[in-house]
Order: C-alpha cells, then sequence, then structure tokens
C-alpha cells in the first residue's frame, strides 16, 4: 500500500471518484457483454455529451463563485435557433451565422451579469426569469417548428479528426498523435514538478514513482487513443471532444494560473474579504455570468450541428446536467471550491451513467431515479466528510485546492 500510495502522489482515497468511473466502466462494459469499451460507443459517448461538459465548465466557475445559473439550457436553445434562422431566412454564411449566435450568448449573459452584479439580485432568481425568457423566446421566434442548420456545422457537432500519413499504423493518424501529445504533455509536467517539489515531510518524491506514474497514466492514454483511432473507416476522435479538451486546457489555465482565476475563488471563499483585499467583486460576478452564456451558446452551436437542426425544445434540462456534473465533481454548495479536471470527471460519471444504463436496456424513467440517487449519494458524502472535518470529494482528487481555499477563510466558516 506504502508502494502504490506514492505512485499515486498521496493516498489512495484523493482519486474517489476517478475509481468510481473507472469502475462505473468495467462493471457496465460486463453487465453489457463488452459493448461499453468500444469503439463506435465511446466515440458517440463523447460527441453526445461535449456540450453539457461545455456547459459544465461554465457552471464550476458560476458555482464556485456562490451563484447559480438555471437560463444555460434556454440560452443554448435560443442562441442555436438565432443561428439556424439568420443561416436560413438572411441567408448569412455558417460562420457569421455562428458569431451572431455567441453575440447572443454574450449579450445573455451581459443582462443577466448586470442584474446579478449591479442591482445584487441573486443569481438563482435571475436567470429563472432567464430561462422563461429565452425559452419562450425559442418558442417564440421558431413557430414551434425545427429548422434546418448549415450543413457544415455537422463537423462541429458530430465531425471526426481527418485521416491523413501511412496505413500502417492501424489507426487513425490524427487520433494517435493527439494522443502521443498527450503523452508527452503528462511526462513534462510530472518531470517539471518533480523537479521543483517537495514531499510532505520535505523530502523529494522518489523518481520511480514519477516514472511509474507516468508509465500507468501514459498506458491508460494509449488505450483510449487505440479505442478512438480503431474504430470503423471514415471514424476517430470526435471533433466535439478535440473542443472540449481545448477549453478545458483554457480554463483550467484561467482558474489556476490568472489573476481573474484567483478572484473567483476569492469570493465564492469569502466575498466581504475578498472585497477588502481588492477584488473587484461586481466585475467578477459579471465577467462569470457573461462567460457561462458564451460557453451555453458554443453548446448550443455544437448541439444544431450534431442534431442538423435546431428545435424549439432544444436545451431543455440541460442546465440540471451540467449542475449536477459540477457536484458530483465535488464543488461546494456555498461556492469556493472546485475544479474544471474535477467537473469533467463528475460529468464523465453522468456519461457513462447514460451510455451504461442504456446499453443494459434501462428506461430513461429509472435512469432518471439513478442519477438522481447519484447525485444525491455525492453531495451527502461531500457533506459528512466535511462534518467530520475529512477532505471532502474535491480534496481527494485535489487536495492542494481545497487546501488554499480554506486558508483563505475565517475560522468558523463553512466552505
Amino acid at each position: 500500500m506504502k508502494y502504490i500510495k506514492q505512485v499515486l502522489g498521496g493516498e489512495l482515497r484523493q482519486y474517489t471518484m476517478v475509481l468510481a468511473l473507472a469502475a462505473l466502466i468495467i462493471i457496465f462494459n460486463i453487465t453489457s457483454g463488452g459493448r461499453m469499451l468500444t469503439s463506435s460507443n465511446f466515440q458517440n459517448l463523447l460527441s453526445g455529451n461535449a456540450y453539457v461538459l461545455v456547459l459544465a465548465i461554465g457552471m464550476l466557475m458560476v458555482i464556485v463563485i456562490g451563484q447559480i445559473d438555471l437560463s444555460v439550457g434556454s440560452v443554448a436553445g435560443f442562441s442555436g435557433m438565432v443561428m439556424a434562422l439568420v443561416a436560413r431566412d438572411l441567408h448569412f454564411p455558417w460562420w457569421l451565422a455562428v458569431i451572431v449566435a455567441l453575440a447572443i450568448g454574450v449579450a445573455a449573459g451581459a443582462w443577466q451579469g448586470f442584474w446579478v452584479a449591479k442591482l445584487g439580485i441573486p443569481g438563482f432568481i435571475t436567470t429563472l426569469g432567464g430561462m422563461m425568457i429565452f425559452r419562450g423566446g425559442v418558442i417564440w421566434i421558431s413557430k414551434s417548428i425545427s429548422v434546418p442548420a448549415p450543413s457544415e456545422l455537422k463537423w462541429f457537432g458530430a465531425g471526426y479528426l481527418p485521416e491523413w500519413g501511412p496505413a500502417f499504423t492501424g489507426m487513425n493518424n490524427s487520433t494517435l498523435l493527439l494522443g502521443a501529445i498527450a503523452i508527452v504533455c503528462f511526462a513534462v509536467s510530472q518531470l517539471r514538478k518533480h523537479a521543483r517539489s517537495t514531499g510532505v515531510n520535505g523530502t523529494k518524491e522518489p523518481l520511480w514513482a514519477v516514472v511509474v506514474r507516468i508509465i500507468l497514466v501514459g498506458t491508460i492514454i494509449g488505450y483510449f487513443t487505440w479505442l478512438f483511432g480503431s474504430g470503423r473507416p471514415g471514424t476517430s476522435f470526435p471533433v466535439p471532444g478535440l473542443i472540449l479538451v481545448i477549453l478545458i486546457i483554457i480554463y483550467h489555465t484561467i482558474t489556476e494560473r490568472t489573476q481573474f482565476g484567483r478572484h473567483i475563488y476569492a469570493v465564492g471563499g469569502n466575498k466581504s474579504a475578498a472585497a477588502l483585499s481588492g477584488v473587484n467583486v461586481q466585475r467578477t460576478y459579471f465577467l462569470t455570468m457573461l462567460n457561462m452564456s458564451f460557453l451555453a451558446a458554443l453548446a448550443g452551436i455544437m448541439f444544431v450541428g450534431r442534431s442538423t437542426a435546431a428545435g424549439p425544445s432544444d436545451g431543455n434540462g440541460w442546465e440540471l446536467d451540467a449542475i449536477a456534473s459540477v457536484f458530483i465533481g465535488g464543488a461546494a454548495v456555498s461556492g469556493g471550491i472546485g475544479t474544471v479536471f474535477a467537473t469533467m470527471v463528475g460529468g464523465m460519471v453522468m456519461a457513462v451513467l447514460n451510455s451504461g444504463l442504456m446499453l443494459m436496456g434501462v428506461g430513461a424513467d429509472r435512469t432518471q431515479v439513478i442519477k438522481g440517487l447519484v447525485l444525491l449519494a455525492a453531495v451527502a458524502f461531500d457533506v459528512y466528510n466535511k462534518v467530520n472535518g475529512r477532505n471532502s470529494i474535491i480534496g481527494r482528487l485535489f487536495p492542494d485546492k481545497e487546501t488554499k481555499s480554506k486558508q483563505g477563510k475565517p475560522a468558523g466558516s463553512d466552505s
């Protein structure tokens, strides 16, 4: 057990949700007769849930500042419908229609950010009103009829990375290159971390543990590279998945390494203390709400591209899946705690549940019941650990983040 802890960089319990995700995949693969771990299933799983995971990235930031956004599904549906209408009726080129949809998202975010930041109206109330406005707007402008989307958008919502190069690799070379880059980046980051850090007792982490970790994670990345790249001809790693990976990198950098990211966690941890330390709380609220609606518009574009049409019911319930992903990933209900990577783990738990239960023939009614129970169990486990002075799920995944957040709070305050 000692050596396992060294390889994982700490205690095994830090990886609770990651291990739960792995267990779900294995269990569903066994019970479905091997249909879970197939190229086509994982390609569909990723491309079919990428828009929800995009929403979850923005929702994480909103929840970290102690707010909530109930309008994201409606904003996504409204933006997608506007995009389809201007392309069909005004004959806009597809790229200009996309810009219009993104502008709609930014405008919606600025509108809601104004009410939250400037007038002090809670995000729950503001975005509840926004949900009604934009949901009604979708039905109004569409006249309850689906509108076809430009065919070029299908690549963004359901496309695959192109094939190129020699055929002797036996898989899609774009996917192979992407996997190789991921392995190299992980290895470099681990070696750099090892070079500049020390262990808990002031001693440097053993190099062999870092090497074994690199080999272990590299093997997992290599397996999924093969899984995505060895499917039927014409398929590979999905383009929506690539868009999601790029966004994860961008928003991980924003939340972890920029002043704006530090302000988000400061405001969520203790708004009054953040204001006294010079953080512009109103600006942080405004930009976070604006960013959420921008990502909602992007999610709407991706969904419309996948479905090839914008419908009046697009976006219904999306906000619930995004919120569930954030909380299953360990974000605190009261704000101040949460990471992009952990949120993606939470989102993948929901996606794997959906896919696995569908493969087992479980109906939509029972699927919703199971997902609700999983969400309650995750949050209850988180609250139980906090009450008993233990790390939350996010603390088990990323202990440094929770430690830093707690250090910025006054004694006796609730996380």
